[in-house]
This record gives C-alpha cells, sequence and structure tokens, in this order.
C-alpha cells in the first residue's frame, strides 16, 4: 500500500473534517488514516485514477484539493 498525503483549501472547522472523511469513505480499498482541518493521510493501492477519486471526493464535499503527494 502506497501512502498519500492530500492538501485541502476551504475546509474550517469540525463539520469540514466529517464531511471529507465520508466522502472518502465511499472509495473502495481506501485506508483514511488521519483527517484534519486542511489535510488528510490515506494508503492505497496505487491505480490511475486514485488521485481523480481523491480530488472528486473532496470536490463532492465542498472543498478543493490543492495537492496529492
Amino acid at each position: 500500500m502506497n501512502e498519500y498525503k492530500v492538501t485541502i483549501e476551504g475546509m474550517t472547522c469540525g463539520h469540514c473534517v466529517m464531511s471529507v472523511k465520508n466522502e472518502l469513505s465511499k472509495i473502495p480499498g481506501l485506508n483514511i488514516k488521519e483527517v484534519k482541518i486542511g489535510s488528510v493521510i490515506v494508503e492505497a493501492e496505487e491505480r490511475p485514477t486514485l488521485k481523480e477519486e481523491l480530488s472528486k471526493a473532496v470536490e463532492e464535499a465542498g472543498y478543493v484539493v490543492a495537492s496529492i503527494q
């Protein structure tokens, strides 16, 4: 499994954290290690669409991905 750090813009509170976590939990095979204001750390098997899936989930929660490392 690979670890990814997602930096997110627009998160300001605990509700933001829960919204992002709920959307990420819909991605199959994703292990959510940490969600805090402004960033997420997840583990997953590398696949061509993973970064796209992460970005879409964050956008569905109402926020913007600044970077995925």
